[in-house]
């Protein structure tokens, strides 16, 4: 199982002319070897995207996600790494949405596939990553 970051998504849905390829070939590649997996936040931030539920649950599907809750030990892992960051001098005031996903995967012991490996590295480190740089 590999949780597919929001970018990813958005990189193929809006066809980012510098990301696209790489995202496209990456979706490609785990989905042989993994389920592909997104949850409540990374569905909410692929909302943005789109004008009604059934248009967004018709292109989770066609790119054969599977979308799982979050259990509440991620929840727990969440607001643990987001009181570390603010001990560290982080200002934002609200949980990120990078924690829900780095907790989630990291209680599920499984990969994220992302661009944007920085805040996911930092505050959980045991989490594999799949990235342009990996």
């Amino acid at each position: 199982m590999v949780l597919v970051d929001t970018n990813v998504l958005l990189d193929v849905l809006e066809n980012d002319p510098a990301w696209a390829d790489w995202s496209v070939g990456q979706l490609r590649a785990q989905s042989q070897v993994h389920e592909l997996v997104i949850n409540p936040v990374i569905y909410a931030e692929l909302s943005l995207a789109f004008d009604s539920v059934q248009a967004l649950d018709a292109a989770i599907e066609g790119m054969g996600l599977l979308v799982q809750d979050l259990p509440r030990p991620a929840l727990f892992l969440a607001g643990r790494a987001f009181l570390k960051y603010r001990r560290e001098g982080g200002t934002k005031s609200n949980v990120l949405p990078d924690f829900f996903i780095g907790a989630h995967a990291a209680v599920l012991g499984c990969g994220v596939l992302t661009r944007d490996a920085q805040r996911y590295r930092r505050y959980f480190p045991t989490v594999t990553l799949v990235t342009p740089t990996a």
